[in-house]
């Protein structure tokens, strides 16, 4: 894989939201992402699980929070990271190690899920079109990522 930049795109049907990834918290996890992104796979994905006050998770490739990619699941990289407003975090099931494709961005602090769930990035900018995605669980008509890229 080339060396790209640690700028994730994500142009959904709200705006463009920029993405600052943190290969120094969570290298693993940042580099299957850029693997992910590089091979198209988060494109028209969308965000099914969105909660409002909470977060608006996305990345299931079959848009209902139950699947993944065709890459064995992740070893967890909890750090000290806050889960706090814009904050980029990897979805997972019960088992810490069970990480894949999924994650999710918070609206505003979710302190409880400090040190439980593997912190990747921060949003940048565009967290307004982030504040715009439509809630719901599931959610009917969802916002998508029209497109993810690394820079």
């Amino acid at each position: 894989m080339s060396d790209t930049g640690n700028t994730l795109t994500l142009e959904t049907t709200k705006g463009p939201v920029v993405i600052e990834m943190r290969p120094d918290l969570a290298p693993k996890h940042v580099e299957h992402i850029k693997k992910l992104v590089g091979e198209g796979f988060y494109d028209g994905v969308v965000f099914h699980r969105v909660i409002e006050g909470f977060m608006a998770q996305t990345g299931c490739p079959h848009g209902t929070g139950t699947g993944g990619s065709k890459y064995p699941n992740l070893k967890q990289e909890f750090n000290s990271e806050p889960h706090t407003r814009g904050t980029v975090s990897m979805a997972r099931a019960q088992s810490p190690d069970s990480a894949n494709s999924q994650f999710f961005i918070c609206f505003t602090d979710a302190r409880f899920l400090d040190k439980q769930y593997t912190v990747w990035g921060k949003v940048t900018s565009g967290m307004e079109n982030v504040d715009k995605i439509k809630r719901g669980e599931p959610v009917r008509d969802p916002d998508k990522i029209v497109s993810a890229k690394v820079s």
